[in-house]
């Protein structure tokens, strides 16, 4: 019989891409800073929530609407529920706004250096696109994006640089492109400064997109959101529909219920990251660690005397995971994961051994 690898007909008709490469996921207790999860647990209201749960309502489709958990976001943000789209993580709502959006012939915009799904979206779904450079500090040269488009997409902050822009920023890049949907992508802001939520009720093209995956410990569910103008949310639920009208089950929709409901364990568990980030920062540089300022849950770090390569295997070896790419311009930097104090602390120690270890050779 003939292969589907040796078989011209079948074979130029399927649609190929280079899939996202997500961080690796041990199956056993290792010490994770490669992914930029929440070190610490969901809000207690989704445990509970868990524990309540009427089995029986397994056996019938959730809320296509996912009313509750919308309509808590909006009360949360002070939107319309008009305002308020959802879906399985960031990344689902990301790719709606990718299919429904960016549908001309005129090439998207992101960086160079950014999320990499945004480029194996754009091919999957046969979007052109050009990736402005960032400059030699890893920053958005927001003038890049000034130009003629078919919209654009950047994180704020970014990733895996954890560079955030202030708000004049981006509304820099919101004036120069009334004529493009612009997608702010947050996944990290809660750790960051102002979000561009501020700007939804002036500027009818801006989608903001964020995650439950990251400040709300909730990774393992897969909830993600975007808030936009009316109109905006109207045409990402019609592609949503076409394609997939029970996107979020049943549990996804009540544990992100309840995590919304909990504003002060939210702002707790934030705060706990965000002096373990600053610490880690000062750790960092005693080390001689290089990296842009964080406003992330995770640091963007090289060594000028160590090969990043080298210290992530000798972190992998401890059980210690971090991330790296073997990309142009970032290869000799690794992304750390903002743990738990004893969870950076170990980290430290492991580096210092090595560099104890490599320096006595």
């Amino acid at each position: 019989m003939r292969s589907v690898e040796t078989n011209p007909g079948i074979i130029k008709n399927i649609r190929k891409v280079d899939p996202y490469v997500p961080g690796e996921q041990p199956q056993r207790k290792v010490i994770k800073l490669n992914t930029n999860e929440n070190p610490y647990p969901p809000a207690p209201g989704v445990e509970r929530a868990l524990r309540e749960m009427d089995a029986d309502r397994f056996r019938l489709y959730p809320d296509p609407s996912a009313n509750d958990l919308v309509s808590a976001l909006a009360e949360h943000y002070g939107v319309g529920m008009d305002q308020v789209f959802v879906g399985v993580g960031s990344d689902d709502v990301l790719s709606m706004c990718f299919l429904t959006f960016f549908n001309s012939e005129k090439p998207i915009l992101f960086p160079d250096i950014t999320y990499s799904f945004y480029k194996v979206w754009a091919e999957l779904y046969r979007i052109p696109y050009e990736c402005p450079k960032l400059d030699e500090n890893f920053r958005i040269v927001k003038e890049d994006y000034y130009r003629e488009n078919g919209g654009v997409i950047f994180p704020n902050p970014n990733a895996p640089t954890a560079i955030y822009e202030e708000l004049g920023f981006v509304e820099d890049i919101l004036i120069h492109n009334p004529d493009s949907v612009v997608i702010v992508d947050e996944a990290y802001i809660d750790f960051a400064g102002k979000s561009a939520l501020e700007l939804i009720g002036r500027y009818s093209n801006l989608i903001v997109v964020q995650t439950f995956s990251k400040a709300r410990s909730m990774a393992g569910m897969r909830i993600g959101y975007a808030i936009s103008s009316p109109a905006l949310i109207r045409y990402l639920n019609n592609v949503k529909y076409s394609f997939n009208s029970y996107t979020m089950n049943q549990t996804s929709i009540v544990c992100g219920t309840e995590a919304v409901k909990d504003r002060a364990y939210f702002e707790k568990t934030t705060k706990k990251i965000v002096e373990t980030r600053e610490w880690a920062k000062e750790e960092l540089r005693r080390l001689e660690f290089e990296f842009p300022d964080s406003r992330a849950n995770f640091i963007f770090a090289r060594h000028p005397r160590y090969d990043a390569g080298e210290l992530f295997e000798a972190l992998k070896k401890q059980d210690i995971y971090v991330r790296h790419w073997d990309s142009e311009r970032i290869r000799q930097y690794l992304r750390i994961t903002v743990g738990t104090r004893e969870e950076m602390e170990a980290l430290f120690a492991a580096l210092r051994a090595y560099m104890c270890y490599t320096h006595g050779r």
